[in-house]
């Protein structure tokens, strides 16, 4: 019997959608077809159903955070059934027992070989014969394709070896270095729990970096020297390409032809150079770059895009969304042409495609590795069908086409014209343009008008023109903080900020920080250990995270070096070149290494005040049950601040289906009742107060 390993249930059903098969408990049963000749079970994990170990699960002492028993070293790692995942894991390990032949069909990648090849090890079917189905679209046709053409399941079993390598590490490095920053940073009386991580942690320091810029930056006063003129065929405005620190630096630069007793002057038409630019269609999406712009346009959270277009994938609309490639090949290019009229319709949009033929802007098989640029897929979608999509799959779907459709387009061509005009021996500078041909843009909103874009009049070299100068008064700028979008193309592009070349290099050739398919997840972490907050799109650091910078500034912890190395490790066991034990053995030693440099760094931090700042930073109301600790909102539930010292109070965000306001936990904490909350649903939809008795909610009638 073949059994067809998927990754989650929606999965499943696209692996088994071009065959006629039967929906079972937990599985789906293909019926005998040309395919499969005596049938097949595609079963599927939900997410990951198999996980480490927690550290208290080898020794029991390890339950308890102390600086004496780190760092925690397992002599050999254990994997565990996920406790809420148990019920299908039995389903899968049963139909593993029975199998002749296993079907890798998880997502094809790391990550994805990790969480099949350890159902199997669980299932003890490892030494049962494996093939790897390897996909970057579920239609029915890519799917059909991808089973006629299984690899060797040894050709990505080191894939495996390079997750288990990352998962492990990364377990010793949080597991130690957040024991022991919490129980140092606790001894100076800041009572919270800092996460640490080798990706999360750099990423939280670069974030603090810019908002240090911002509170250090001092701005100094500018003038600028503007002129509007007056020719012939119309008006045009135009400035001296300089800035000046005061008005008076300003005078003396300019020659004596302009005066303070007047600011009307006769001009002179210099010069006017008009070159023609053409703007190529924007390259194909990656995951992150298509999280960026969705981000920068739309405000849509990078997890928001992720989740979207996980969705659209599973559905079969759209390619493999974990992809850091902006290329396909010419076999994706070929469908492609040969459905623009499909996707135009989709869109009631209509042009007569530029050119049939590959560009290597956009086709170019050897920049794709694991999986191509996103882009739609066949599987076309009627305008009656698109309509049926939630606003965030319409947004993304729309964006993923019309890209698509932009290689197709002719380039946006516009003159740029340059004038320059005289007042004696100064020279003001205009710039304008004019659009020749629309080309891609026509898919694109019009947008705001930047400088550059004023229509210019017609003029002539020595044209006369008259006039009219002001003085334009400005502030320098701080640098803006980081949006959630440019977060993103932060971790991607963080070897930039490594003065080390072969660092540099080596984060350059891992893509940055993290990955495709981690970076929303990373933001999500340091929101949800509260180090940043989001308002507006705009990101900062809190007390919190302010005080893990300070506590890690100078460690390989704070660097996006550290990732470098590891990443440049890991894709060597991936490729088969190094060894996943070397790669273990070398992060418990950088434990062993943290545990001294940890109290040296932790010793510098100036805590003073700061213990206080961070226990009110989103405090609620006072703790009802110690009275020292904050309430505080812990983002799923409400907690106190005090947990540290023992205090286990907190309050659910939602009761029976209605979510709970800080108001209302104010109240029940201050006065021990709420108002009347209406729409609580149980059997029937009540109405209720909650009153506070002894540290638990009650409902009260009256």
């Amino acid at each position: 019997m073949i059994v067809i390993l998927a990754e989650k249930p929606d999965q499943g059903k696209l692996l088994a959608s071009p065959f006629p098969s039967v929906k079972r408990e937990g599985y789906i049963e293909i019926q005998p077809c040309s395919q499969f000749p005596h049938g097949a079970k595609v079963t599927w994990a939900i997410g990951h159903l198999v996980e480490l170990k927690n550290p208290d699960e080898y020794d029991p002492s390890w339950k308890k955070w102390s600086l004496a028993s780190l760092p925690i070293i397992p002599e050999r790692f254990e994997y565990k059934v996920t406790k809420d995942k148990a019920k299908q894991f039995r389903v899968v390990k049963s139909l593993l027992k029975e199998a002749s032949q296993i079907i890798i069909g998880t997502d094809a990648a790391r990550e994805g070989e990790n969480i099949a090849r350890l159902l199997i090890m669980m299932a003890g079917a490892s030494r049962k014969p494996t093939k790897r189905l390897w996909l970057s679209s579920y239609t029915d046709h890519a799917v059909r394709k991808g089973f006629a053409a299984l690899k060797e399941g040894k050709e990505s079993e080191p894939l495996f070896y390079e997750a288990q390598a990352r998962q492990i590490g990364d377990w010793l490095v949080g597991i130690n270095a957040s024991r022991l920053y919490t129980l140092l940073l606790q001894q100076k009386g800041i009572r919270e729990n800092f996460s640490v991580g080798r990706v999360q942690t750099p990423v939280l320091k670069l974030i603090y970096d810019r908002q240090k810029e911002i509170e250090q930056f001092k701005p100094e006063p500018f003038f600028e020297l503007e002129g509007e003129f007056t020719v012939k065929n119309g008006k045009y405005n135009g400035k001296i390409q300089k800035k000046f620190k005061t008005e008076e630096e300003m005078r003396r630069a300019v020659s004596p032809e302009i005066t303070s007793e007047t600011n009307q002057y006769d001009a002179k038409v210099k010069d006017r150079k008009v070159q023609e630019k053409r703007l190529k269609p924007p390259q194909l999406h990656s995951l992150s770059t298509l999280q960026s712009n969705l981000n920068r346009r739309t405000k849509m959270s990078p997890t928001t895009v992720l989740k979207t277009v996980q969705k659209l994938y599973e559905k079969g609309y759209v390619s493999y969304p974990r992809t850091d490639s902006q290329y396909i090949t010419e076999e994706e290019f070929t469908y492609l042409k040969s459905n623009i009229k499909g996707y135009q319709t989709t869109f009631s949009i209509d042009f007569t495609p530029k050119s049939l033929y590959p560009s290597k802007r956009f086709v170019d098989a050897g920049k794709v590795k694991d999986h191509y640029a996103i882009v739609p897929t066949e599987k076309l979608v009627t305008p009656a069908k698109f309509a049926s999509f939630s606003p965030q799959e319409k947004t993304v779907y729309e964006e993923i086409v019309k890209t698509a459709l932009k290689m197709f387009m002719e380039d946006h061509v516009y003159d740029e014209t340059v004038i320059t005009t005289s007042i004696g021996k100064n020279d003001f500078l205009s710039k304008g343009r004019t659009v020749k041909v629309t080309g891609w843009k026509a898919l694109e909103g019009k947008g705001e008008k930047k400088e550059g874009e004023q229509p210019l009049p017609e003029v002539t070299a020595g044209e006369a023109a008259r006039a009219v100068l002001n003085v334009k008064e400005g502030m320098t700028q701080p640098p803006k903080p980081y949006t959630l979008g440019q977060l993103i193309t932060l971790m991607k592009t963080a070897g930039k900020y490594i003065e080390d070349k072969e660092m540099k290099d080596a984060l350059n050739a891992a893509e940055g920080l993290g990955t495709e398919a981690t970076r929303a997840g990373i933001i999500d972490t340091l929101l949800l250990r509260e180090f940043i907050e989001v308002n507006k799109n705009s990101v900062s650091v809190t007390q919190k995270g302010s005080i893990l910078c300070e506590a890690v500034d100078g460690t390989l912890l704070s660097k996006p070096e550290m990732t470098a190395k590891w990443e440049t490790f890991l894709k060597g066991i991936g490729t088969g070149e190094k060894s996943k034990d070397v790669f273990i053995e070398n992060a418990g030693k950088l434990c062993f290494a943290l545990m001294e440099q940890a109290k040296t760094d932790v010793g510098r931090v100036n805590t003073e005040g700061l213990a206080a700042a961070v226990q009110h930073e989103g405090a609620i109301c006072l703790c009802p049950v110690c009275k020292e600790g904050n309430i505080l909102d812990r983002k799923s539930y409400y907690g106190c601040s005090g947990y540290m010292k023992g205090c286990k109070q907190s309050f659910q965000k939602k009761i029976l289906n209605k979510t709970i306001s800080p108001a209302q936990i104010k109240l029940l904490c201050e006065k021990g009742k709420t108002r009347k909350i209406k729409g609580f649903k149980g059997k029937k939809t009540f109405d209720a107060y909650l009153v506070l008795k002894n540290g638990k909610i009650e409902f009260s009638f009256s």
